[in-house]
């Protein structure tokens, strides 16, 4: 039975097919995959994540943790070190394993399919719903309630994306270049200058990336964070701008991913019609099927595509393979 009557004005919900979960990664097709590899020249490469217990803390979002790592057990005794001799007086090996207690947004990562909805009234019976992409129910497939108290998405799960097998033509936009590291929310003119500027075009299925500064300075904090900086630093889009919006739906970008925490401004401008928190989450993620990736590590790869007069790159960059997961954290490889 198709999960939706209506669909929300402005998204593609069906386009790829009523039992679609992977979005616009659709447009990263084969012929779109050799000629992103055109741009591997030098064959260096980037790891554009950032260590995993970056930010430091929990001032950037409160319910966010870094990563806790613990021992396995074997019998009663933590696997650290564990000589084998203690049980086999032949053996010599010496043993660590262990566990990771995991926030999966804390650091570099990616928003899932299944990590933002709206309550929209998707059946046409004149009551709004929690809804994801595609229709996809809050009740039926996604959260506690779908699942007897368990956190998992049985629809649009983070793994839908890690079997498209991410790959493609990635694009930096430099806009610390252009506003340095002021708290500025970037608008369609703002954007469409700095295009300009730079000389670059975006085209059907690249991987826009966006370059702010923030997660430099994350390093350059070394995990101690400062609250006010962590919070009034750096260029984000201006969820609000409808023009922006339209923008991302005409050029047929795959996905959008930034150096900062939201890629958007957060909390959102005032304005427009109520309501959105998250205005380019809900444009992305809930009616196009727009992955979005935060705060990865883009400042060595802008320098060096600046020293080289480009802005193209080949980037490969899929997220944990973990069933049900609505996010994961993202180890990006850009290669030029």
């Amino acid at each position: 039975m198709k999960r939706w009557k209506n669909r929300p004005e402005g998204s593609n919900w069906g386009e790829f097919g009523e039992d679609d979960q992977i979005g616009r990664l659709n447009l990263i097709t084969p012929e779109k995959i050799k000629v992103a590899a055109q741009e591997i020249q030098s064959g260096e490469r980037f790891c554009l994540s950032l260590p995993l217990d970056l930010p430091g803390g929990n001032l950037l979002n409160a319910g966010r943790h870094p990563p806790k790592l613990q021992p396995t057990l074997r019998g009663e005794l933590p696997n650290s070190n564990y000589r084998l001799s203690a049980d086999f007086e032949q053996f010599r090996d010496v043993i660590s394993d262990d566990a990771v207690f995991l926030h999966l947004q804390y650091s570099s990562q990616w928003d899932g399919l299944s990590h933002v909805g709206h309550e929209f009234d998707a059946d046409g019976d004149g009551v709004a719903e929690a809804v994801y992409y595609n229709g996809y129910r809050a009740d039926q497939h996604i959260g506690t309630s779908a699942h007897n108290g368990e956190m998992k998405a049985s629809a649009l799960g983070i793994e839908k994306m890690a079997e498209a097998g991410v790959q493609g033509r990635g694009v930096l936009v430099d806009l610390e270049g252009e506003f340095g590291r002021d708290a500025v929310s970037v608008g369609y003119d703002d954007l469409m200058r700095t295009l300009d500027a730079q000389k670059i075009s975006v085209e059907e299925g690249d991987m826009l990336c966006l370059h702010t500064g923030f997660a430099q300075m994350l390093v350059e904090m070394n995990g101690q964070p400062d609250k006010d900086r962590l919070h009034n630093s750096c260029a984000t889009l201006n969820g609000r701008d409808e023009k922006l919006l339209n923008w991302i739906t005409d050029t047929g970008l795959s996905v959008i991913i930034a150096d900062n925490y939201a890629v958007e401004t957060y909390p959102a401008k005032t304005g427009g019609d109520c309501c959105a928190a998250l205005p380019l989450h809900e444009h992305c993620l809930f009616k196009l099927g727009i992955h979005l990736g935060e705060l990865w590590h883009l400042t060595p790869l802008r320098n060096w595509l600046k020293e080289h007069d480009r802005y193209r790159f080949f980037l490969t960059a899929p997220p944990l393979r973990l069933p049900g997961a609505v996010g994961s954290p993202a180890n990006p490889v850009a290669t030029v």
